[in-house]
Order: C-alpha cells, then sequence, then structure tokens
C-alpha cells in the first residue's frame, strides 16, 4: 500500500499578491514579514525607481530575479506587470473600543458580502475615502482571501479590517460607545442618501448581494438610506453603493466648520 504524502499546510495568514501598485503599497507598510519577492527580469516592475529604492533599503527580503519565460510560465494567465510577493502577517484584527473616540469616526460595517471582487472593492473605496475600518463577520462571508486582497489594490495595507463573530452584538457595541448605526437599503421608509447626516460616530451598513441586509441587523439601523434609481435596473452593485455613500458622507465631513476628519 502507497503511503499517502503529507500535504504541507499554509499558514492562515500567508498570502500572495501581484502587480506594482498592490505590491508597492504592501511593500510600503510595516508589520508585513516579506516572504518571496517574484519579479521578471526587464518588466515594467523591475523597471520602477520606487520599487528599486525599496529593494536597496531592504536586502534581506528574499528576492528572484527570473527570466521572462520562466516567470510567464510561473503566472501565467496572470496580469502581474511582472512581480508577485508573498508576505505573512495579520491583515484582520477584532474589533477595538470606539468609546473614547471623538469627532467624525466612520466604520463600514459589511453584513455577509459574499463575491470577493465586491469585498475587494469595498475595502479599496473605504480606504479612499477614508473611512476608519471595515467590519465583517467571520462566517458566511467572502472572508480575507488572496482575491480580496488583490481586488484591493493595496488599500488592506492602510485600512484596519475588523473581524467579529456577530454583526448584531457588534453594532450595539458601537450603539452604547456613541455610534449612529445607519443601513443603506432599498425601503420605502429609508431616506435620500444626501439627506442623511453622516458626520459624528457613524457605522454605514451594507448588505449582501441580492438579500441585503439581514433584518435583525436592519432593526438595529438607527436610520436608513437610499439611494433612488432612474433607469430600469432597480439597485446598484453593492461597491457602486458605498462609494457613493462614502464620497457624500467624505462632503458633508468637509462642509461641516470645525472638521477634524
Amino acid at each position: 500500500m502507497k503511503k499517502k504524502t503529507k500535504q504541507k499546510k499554509i499558514s492562515a495568514d500567508q498570502f500572495s499578491i501581484f502587480g506594482l501598485n498592490g505590491c508597492l503599497e504592501l511593500l510600503k507598510s510595516p508589520g508585513k514579514r516579506i516572504l518571496r519577492i517574484d519579479l521578471m527580469q526587464g518588466s515594467t516592475a523591475a523597471r520602477n525607481p520606487d520599487l528599486q529604492n525599496l529593494l536597496g533599503r531592504h536586502r534581506d527580503w528574499s528576492l528572484n530575479r527570473m527570466p521572462k519565460e520562466a516567470f510567464l510560465k510561473k503566472y501565467a494567465g496572470m496580469r502581474t506587470q511582472g512581480i508577485v510577493v508573498c508576505f505573512q502577517g495579520r491583515v484582520k484584527q477584532p474589533l477595538p473600543s470606539f468609546a473614547k473616540a471623538t469627532g467624525n469616526i466612520c466604520l463600514v460595517v459589511a453584513d455577509n458580502i459574499e463575491d470577493p471582487q465586491n469585498l475587494g472593492q469595498i475595502i479599496r473605496t473605504c480606504e479612499g475615502a477614508g473611512v476608519d475600518g471595515l467590519v465583517f463577520p467571520s462566517h458566511n462571508s467572502a472572508g480575507i482571501t488572496n482575491t480580496v486582497l488583490q481586488v484591493s489594490q493595496g488599500a488592506f495595507a492602510h485600512l484596519p479590517l475588523y473581524e467579529t463573530a456577530n454583526i448584531h452584538t457588534a453594532l450595539l457595541k458601537l450603539k452604547k460607545e456613541g455610534f449612529w448605526i445607519i443601513g443603506v437599503e432599498n425601503s420605502i421608509q429609508a431616506e435620500k442618501w444626501y439627506a442623511v447626516d453622516f458626520t459624528g460616530k457613524v457605522a454605514i451598513v451594507i448588505g449582501s448581494e441580492g438579500r441585503g441586509i439581514r433584518p435583525l441587523v436592519l432593526k438595529t439601523c438607527d436610520f436608513k438610506a437610499t439611494i433612488p434609481m432612474q433607469g430600469r435596473t432597480t439597485s446598484l452593485n453593492v461597491s457602486a453603493t458605498i462609494a457613493a455613500i462614502l464620497f457624500e458622507r467624505l462632503r458633508q465631513v468637509q462642509l461641516k466648520p470645525g472638521s477634524d476628519s
């Protein structure tokens, strides 16, 4: 009887990303252990001065300069721009206390987003809109995967990602800490998105693709916001919706006198 080969376990904290922008943001961020950098000789990445500067300052990184043919064979079908980085490090953390936080604090709460592409886009949008963190459940969600990190284009290196066992419980905790909970949902009771006050301490809840925010979570919301559609489609993609909401929030914060966001 042939002895089974024991498969090597891969740490849950090991990830790989590719592409110049995402890799640069990762390499600039602290707290990540760079396991390997595969760099294609003569590629766009290999000629980039910012990358060359980083490589010159971190000679301890494991750099593998690969011939073009070998690199393209290894990463066939991937738009890498000539660079792939394998790293280890914590990219998510437990939801901390915001009880002592003041001013314009914004958290986005993703209630069971199942599409990795959407979750990655949401991370990218949150970081670009100056959000203070993304909260997501440990179950029934896309979770933090290579695809999610890839789509975020390096934003994951700068945006706190808070994992919680129970979204409803997390929202009740945030309420006690002074947050207003705003659900983004198509509803006859919902206000138009620009009429909702997004300043101060707010947690903005978005629901899963197709099903929206779960009823128990929706009951926790103090306000509901909606974006009325003008065409024949009934709703926006969830990542497009949160982009409109977050930049409306940013507009309000920047217009408010004495804003500290």
